[in-house]
């Protein structure tokens, strides 16, 4: 078919010159300098004819150049490839890919619609990106799946934008934090900036986040976690919010566009590639203060949604070949509950996803990476999980991502829950076990003191069978899916309203408690006791073997106003409000002083379960702990420490006061107390060398829902 055949025409391209062209290289996929010029190179199996057009501007309805890549002269298996001279630096780019369009067959290509290139390093941002103008089908058709849109749409679509890979680069050395000394802090470029309590002079951007770099070098963090950063849309929410009127956006970009490209959105700079090099900026700025940098990746489904979903990339490419699809063809396979799912097991997606990982770590030197839903990477062709996933083992094998942080989300939204039986030892997890039975031990739940123990201790009943240590389990209470800290102790149930789903979204299982009151209170008694709570989980989070993981925001209680889900909240409710540093000063000054504890005692870091000499544990009479007993909430745990300090953690989540029998030290020790979160601050917790004697007491007096350390020490 030629070109002049498509009904209606495209837009005439609007320069008269022709490009100098070659054949080009299939090989590596995307755009790369070659000599003079730049080679574009990018799969499709099924489709049968491929442009490629150059824009002048973001806006352009008609392209400056279109030259079709010609199959017999630009096609090397299922790879289309051309070479262009002269490319210049930032050229706005972007493919139209012409063949069936058969939905029940599983094809839905489109030439009217122009796709970004999935190797793209960078697309332009649009202020109002409309998906609804994206969509490959005739909506106004009364068969509108079956039926193909004729509209273009470049002009409301995002360009590729040809970056050099080296421009502006300072090249560090990896920072490979051991994950003994590592302390994980999960955060979201715009929101942890963009409340003018922050302060910063480039409010919800990469530079934004880099001010803040003393901030969390005083706090004790050595590893940041950002939620998604690649390209997504954060308009694609049509709903608004039924609490205020105002329209919503996709606030957490859990919904790729593009997975090796910077969100244009978080860079101050423009978004024509500049993006690019804020990026490396900002990796750049905590590598020279050695924090690494861990990116949230989302290789388990797509912006383009279901079947009634757009079409700008990888469902015009090749639809069949990049998704799962049911019997019928024109409809979707959804274990991510976002409508579709990448068919992950295929080696094409296999290289997409490890060409993406390498980009990052190669051009863009993070750190790590979590994995979000990682358990859909270990899915079949027929959806179910396999015992020894290819794409898993090539990641932890592959030699580029040797020394990079890899940690799973090891869930789904189809009911697969690994945690402890992740793959193997190369992936860290979530630790989803820690965060459940941690929160359920301090609401004071029945039956929990075993679990307890086993969290504190690196959760050996659920990593060692495998041949996995402590590191293996992220600890964490909280994360940005579920409430904060300051909500997990404030609020029975979850409040989501302000999403528009009739507060159906989000977990019902939060393991909260909000003593007596729902949600803010002036009561004095109820504030002391999510006070004291508050310090309990931080405690419990950074005395516990494993690596801790903290939510931004929780060291001065930061609330959601009992939102579990602000994935679509860009506003107050979904950001840091930094003055919240001075309600909460004793919050924060206790999140960092327990950080500090942590790091000076390795015998709490050490990435090696508990030995039996190294660990004692007792109940308040000074016995045995009391693990059959459904109502036993409190419990001690002595720590011998290899300088031959002992620690003793005791724990009372009962909401009465205790006479914990303490045993005596050796002869050349005496007991000190470091913490308890029954004081207000300063007292609550003491700087080394201020820890108070106890002056040979047999027993301490512990408040109701408390925690006590000692140090045993010369």
């Amino acid at each position: 078919m030629a070109e002049h055949t498509l009904d209606p025409p495209l837009p005439a391209p609007k320069a008269a010159d022709e490009l100098n062209v070659k054949t080009g290289l299939p090989r590596p996929l995307g755009v790369h300098r070659r000599g003079d010029g730049v080679n574009f190179a990018v799969f499709s199996r099924h489709g049968t004819r491929v442009w490629l057009e150059f824009y002048d501007a973001i806006d352009d309805e008609a392209p400056t150049h279109r030259v079709e890549l010609v199959a017999r002269q630009h096609r090397t298996g299922d790879i289309w490839h051309i070479w262009v001279q002269d490319v210049p630096e930032r050229q706005l780019y972007g493919y139209r890919v012409d063949g069936p369009y058969e939905p029940e067959n599983g094809h839905r290509f489109n030439p009217y619609r122009l796709l970004i290139d999935p190797y793209a390093p960078a697309i332009t941002h649009l202020d109002d990106w409309d998906f609804g103008k994206a969509r490959g089908y005739d909506a106004d058709s009364t068969n509108s799946l079956y039926e193909m849109a004729r509209v273009n749409n470049a002009h409301v679509t995002p360009s590729c934008v040809v970056v050099d890979s080296r421009t502006g680069w300072e090249p560090t050395q990896p920072l490979r934090h051991p994950w003994s000394d590592t302390i994980i802090y999960e955060t979201h470029v715009r929101g942890f900036t963009v409340h003018e309590s922050a302060g910063v002079e480039h409010p919800g951007t990469y530079l934004g986040l880099t001010e803040k770099i003393p901030y969390l070098k005083e706090l004790g963090v050595t590893t940041i976690e950002l939620m998604p950063v690649h390209e997504f849309n954060e308009y694609e929410i049509t709903r608004v919010n039924p609490l205020t009127g105002e329209s919503m956006r996709n606030f957490w970009g859990y919904s790729p566009a593009a997975f090796m490209a910077p969100n244009a959105a978080y860079a101050s700079m423009g978004n024509q590639g500049e993006q690019v090099e804020e990026f490396r900026a900002m990796v750049h700025a905590f590598h020279k203060a050695d924090i690494e940098v861990l990116l949230d990746v989302v290789f388990n489904h797509t912006a383009e949604g279901n079947e009634r979903g757009p079409t700008f990339s990888w469902r015009g490419l090749d639809n069949k070949l990049y998704y799962f699809l049911d019997e019928n063809q024109a409809f979707y396979k959804d274990f991510t509950g976002t409508g579709n799912t990448l068919k992950t097991y295929h080696p094409v997606v296999h290289d997409l996803i490890l060409d993406a990982l390498r980009h990052w770590v190669v051009e863009m030197h993070v750190d790590g990476f979590r994995f979000d839903l990682a358990s859909v990477l270990g899915r079949d062709e027929q959806g179910n999980l396999r015992t020894d996933p290819p794409l898993l083992e090539r990641i932890a094998q592959d030699p580029v991502l040797g020394n990079v942080k890899m940690i799973a989300e090891a869930w789904d939204a189809a009911g697969a829950y690994q945690v402890g039986h992740f793959h193997k030892r190369r992936w860290s997890e979530w630790n989803g076990r820690f965060r459940d039975d941690v929160r359920r031990f301090w609401r004071g739940d029945k039956g929990l003191l075993g679990a307890f123990a086993e969290r504190l201790t690196g959760s050996a009943d659920l990593y060692e069978r495998s041949g996995k240590g402590p590191e293996s389990s992220i600890n964490f209470v909280t994360a940005h899916d579920g409430f904060t800290l300051n909500d997990l102790v404030s609020y029975e149930r979850k409040h989501n309203e302000g999403n528009g789903e009739f507060n159906r979204d989000g977990s019902d299982s939060n393991y909260s408690a909000n003593y007596g009151i729902e949600g803010p209170t002036n009561d004095e008694a109820i504030q002391a006791v999510r006070t004291r709570q508050v310090k309990n989980f931080l405690a419990t989070l950074f005395l516990s073997r494993g690596v801790p993981m903290l939510l931004h925001g929780d060291e001065f209680r930061r609330t959601q106003q009992g939102n579990n889900n602000a994935y679509c909240q860009d506003n107050e409710v979904g950001w840091m409000l930094w003055e919240r540093r001075e309600m909460h000063s004793d919050i924060h000054r206790f999140t960092k002083e327990i950080i500090a504890f942590r790091k000076r005692h390795p015998a709490l870091q050490r990435m090696a379960f508990y030995q039996p000499e190294e660990v004692h544990w007792i109940g308040p009479d000074g016995e045995s702990p009391r693990w059959d007993d459904p109502s036993a909430r409190q419990l001690g745990m002595q720590v011998q420490q290899e300088n031959g300090t002992l620690l003793m953690l005791l724990f009372n989540a009962a909401d009465e006061t205790v006479d914990f029998r303490i045993p005596d030290p050796p002869e050349d020790l005496d007991w000190y107390r470091a913490i308890d979160t029954m004081h207000d601050a300063p007292k609550d917790i003491l700087a080394e060398g201020a820890e108070e004697p106890l002056n040979s007491i047999a027993a301490y007096s512990m408040g109701p829902r408390s925690t006590v350390v000692l140090v045993g020490r010369g």
